[in-house]
């Protein structure tokens, strides 16, 4: 599958690690809060990263895999953990129309190059295809 480049970096870090690394980075960035992420951007770039915090996200963080991104060896979530956020970023109503639409694009990005990620899928979604 191709990947598709943005500007925004999506990253869940263990609860227990979240204030040590808001302290380390808040010289470095500016961070915004909000109900279930941390927004950190900084002057220097167009590059955002976005810390997850929702409780649902944790246990991406156990079952995250060593993966070449780019040339780079990353810690990156499973393929089902993928799906499963973007389910439930499509399914928040209070999202932008815009960003829903983009992740219900990627969820059928994923299971086009996944197929057996369809079975995982919700009816409300299924029934769109």
């Amino acid at each position: 599958m191709e990947p598709v480049i943005s500007l925004d970096l999506d990253m869940v870090v263990a609860a227990s690690d979240l204030d040590k690394l808001s302290k380390a980075t808040e010289k470095i960035f500016t961070i915004k809060k909000f109900q279930h992420r941390l927004n950190l951007k900084s002057p220097k770039s167009d590059f955002r990263i976005q810390l997850q915090t929702d409780p649902r996200y944790q246990g991406f963080v156990k079952r995250a895999e060593i993966r070449n991104v780019m040339g780079y060896k990353m810690k990156v979530a499973a393929l089902v953990d993928v799906l499963q956020g973007k389910i439930w970023a499509y399914s928040d109503e209070q999202r932008r129309k815009s960003k829903r639409q983009k992740d219900l694009a990627d969820i059928f990005r994923l299971v086009e190059a996944y197929p057996q990620l369809h079975q995982l899928l919700p009816e409300s979604i299924k029934s769109m295809e």
